[in-house]
């Protein structure tokens, strides 16, 4: 019998798989100590079983009884520091019945497992003819430091396997990042990898969202659609991490109290994990199980938190890049300021000169007739030069003080880097579109003056959010933006609609969540938003309408 024992413990301890561990370690119990019924339950910090591993139930059985068993009853009685052997399992106070279609037991032995003191599962063993033994008792507690030893052995291996596949993801992320990937879809990449790598069924990048607010814009796993464009409050534990910059464990959302996202009670384990950089904080990695999971380990934290950083530089890189694009712009603007003012303006003013003079000349003659023609000639390059001085002026003021119209057009030149070619842009007041060569007209004077700062603000977020989308997804060669003013007060209508010749609206959309904002816009005026498909079906239209009022 001693022989069989130490040959059974050295083949524990010479494996390194972990569930394979697990499954020989209770065979190797029923053998040797002749039970019919053998089972092992891995304990969570609570004391809760998430691993069940069995012996000697068939699996129609097991398939029938559902769930296995938590720990608790006669299971949860086995002592921390001893052993639990009962010739009648069913007489014991803590019993509580069979399960339906559960097999019957009766002589019962129970022995704690440990790693290092720590208790990390029980070990049970039932229905031995004749009744457990105190030698049974020795035997299984000596194989189960056998099996302690190969358990955190098999721990080690994991944990040195698991760390490759997350550098293999860091790896994969950082050339991503290094490629230019538009933001989007590297936050994709990066949700749909950490996922697959930390063995979560969803994964959430919590990010900024309308005014103050935070919500999941990026999901990747079960129920993905149901959580793109969740709110996350200030004071949940999702902001918390944020602001507090270091990730957490959470042993179960269905049993967290209080819950202040109510969509992800029905997820068990759960990690957190910040995106940092430089000490700032830019969104949060949210990684979940099922109920009934086991744990995340403390070792994939460390590593997700490495990873949330990467998922920070994305963001950080993205927006480098429309700085830069913005930055390209102003540069533009000023260029174009300059050649107006120094070369434009004095061949105006050269002009008018040589003008004046024929005038004086054709005075003299007594021509009438030419003297007025030169006259309005005159006003005409005054009134050139006042128009481009303004034009120049508008150029140079900060965004607060530049009109609608021209914070539309920069918009609409801005996408053009995104695009790949430059968008349509049609503006009217009722009904009149705005000459793209006016700088100052009653048109421009009613389109400020109908429109309030509140709502111009939207205006011009939304034809970026329109252009944005248009640029990820839609794989156009053409975007319209037509922008109406229709009224005043009350009874007016600003609408907006971007439409283009591209895929049309996707059927699972992987981000939400800008969409959703630009819903809550509209309804922050009492408006409207759709996004559908071209009556031609290629394509899509976006429409938002708000009243003026």
């Amino acid at each position: 019998m001693r022989d069989q024992l130490l040959r059974a413990a050295l083949e524990l301890t010479s494996q390194l798989d972990l569930p394979d561990v697990l499954q020989d370690f209770v065979d190797v119990a029923a053998r040797l100590t002749g039970a019919r019924y053998s089972a092992l339950g891995v304990l969570d910090n609570a004391g809760t079983t998430v691993v069940f591993v069995q012996h000697g139930v068939d699996s129609a059985t097991v398939a029938k009884l559902g769930h296995p068993p938590r720990g608790h009853g006669v299971l949860g009685a086995i002592p921390v520091g001893g052993h639990l052997l009962l010739e009648d399992l069913t007489t014991h106070p803590a019993f509580g019945g069979w399960p339906e279609g559960h097999p019957d037991m009766r002589s019962f032995l129970g022995i704690p497992l440990r790693i290092n003191e720590q208790v990390f599962g029980r070990l049970y063993l039932a229905d031995k003819e004749g009744g457990f033994t105190d030698a049974d008792v020795e035997d299984v507690t000596l194989l189960a430091t056998a099996a302690g030893v190969a358990v955190a052995n098999a721990r080690i291996y994991a944990q040195a396997r698991n760390r490759e596949r997350w550098m293999r993801v860091s790896q994969a992320i950082t050339t991503t990042l290094l490629e230019g990937t538009e933001e989007e879809e590297a936050l994709q990449m990066i949700a749909q990898q950490v996922r697959e790598v930390s063995d979560s069924d969803a994964c959430l990048i919590v990010l900024p969202s309308v005014g103050d607010s935070w919500a999941c814009e990026i999901a990747d796993g079960g129920r993905a659609d149901e959580l793109i464009g969740v709110e996350f409050p200030a004071n949940g534990r999702a902001l918390t991490v944020l602001r507090e910059g270091v990730g957490v464990i959470v042993d179960s959302l269905s049993k967290a109290r209080p819950m202040r996202v109510p969509q992800l009670k029905s997820f068990g384990p759960a990690m957190y994990a910040p995106m940092m950089v430089r000490g700032t904080g830019l969104g949060v990695i949210i990684l979940l199980r099922e109920v009934g999971r086991p744990e995340f380990d403390p070792a994939d934290l460390t590593m997700a938190e490495g990873l949330a950083m990467q998922a920070a530089l994305a963001l950080e890189l993205a927006a480098a890049r429309h700085s830069e694009d913005l930055s390209n712009l102003l540069g533009e603007r000023q260029r174009i300021g300059r050649d107006l003012h120094d070369l434009a303006i004095q061949q105006l003013f050269a002009t008018g000169m040589q003008l004046d003079g024929a005038r004086q000349k054709v005075a003299g003659e007594g021509r009438e007739d030419l003297t007025h023609l030169l006259e309005d000639a005159l006003t005409s390059v005054d009134e050139s030069v006042r128009q481009i001085r303004a034009i120049v002026q508008s150029l140079r003021e900060p965004d607060e003080a530049v009109v609608l119209v021209e914070r539309l057009r920069r918009e609409t030149s801005i996408g053009r880097t995104a695009l790949g070619f430059a968008p349509s842009l049609v503006i009217s007041v009722d009904g009149v579109v705005v000459d793209d060569a006016a700088v100052e007209s009653d048109l421009l004077d009613a389109v400020d003056s109908r429109v309030d700062a509140d709502i111009a603000d939207d205006v011009v977020a939304v034809v970026r959010e329109g252009l944005s989308n248009a640029a990820r997804h839609a794989r156009a060669s053409s975007v319209q933006v037509r922008i109406s003013v229709r009224g005043a007060g009350p009874l007016g209508m600003v609408s907006i609609e971007v439409e283009d010749d591209g895929l049309g609206v996707p059927a699972d959309p992987s981000r939400r969540s800008g969409l959703d904002n630009l819903a809550a816009r509209a309804r922050r005026h009492h408006g409207t938003f759709s996004l559908t498909r071209t009556p031609a079906g290629h394509g899509s239209i976006l429409d938002w309408q708000v009243p003026l009022a």
